[in-house]
């Protein structure tokens, strides 16, 4: 526990604080049979940005969230990519060519963030929950299933 702690070091969000649109966010929720967190989303994206970030050094944890994160993008939403409704990517927060995304996203190691544009407003909310669903490779990949499917209305 103390490995994913220090690997997942909580970043607290600027979301636009001059936008005076309240824009609903996700909450956390239960399944039918409670045995994972769900999003519940009252607006639709028009597009859905999911980043990993971490760093050059990563722990077993971090890329177990690495590899379950791809492998459920790139099964379930390759034509969403390949179609720009989606952009997904995994970002070394320890590269300069991301430091402009890992700054604005206020990334500073591994984590897992899902920016959810609604009239080209940004939504930025790092998903916190996936760390407590690491030890389930099933559950892991139903939850971000079900957060991408919930932010897109699919």
């Amino acid at each position: 526990m103390l490995t994913l702690l220090a690997c997942n070091k909580p970043s607290t969000l600027n979301q636009d604080n001059n936008d005076e649109k309240a824009t609903p966010k996700a909450t956390n929720a239960s399944t039918k049979d409670d045995s994972y967190p769900v999003s519940s989303i009252e607006e639709i994206a028009e597009k859905l940005e999911v980043y990993y970030f971490h760093r050059t050094a990563r722990c077993a944890s971090c890329k177990t969230i690495g590899r379950y994160t791809k492998e459920t993008m790139e099964q379930k939403y390759g034509k969403q990519i390949e179609d720009g409704l989606i952009d997904y990517r995994e970002l070394n927060v320890d590269l300069p060519e991301n430091k402009e995304l890992a700054i604005k996203f206020q990334a500073s190691g591994s984590s897992l963030f899902i920016n959810k544009i609604i009239d080209g407003q940004d939504n930025i909310k790092q998903d916190a929950n996936v760390w407590r669903l690491l030890s389930d490779e099933g559950k892991f990949k139903s939850y971000l299933e079900n957060v991408i499917n919930t932010n897109l209305g699919i």
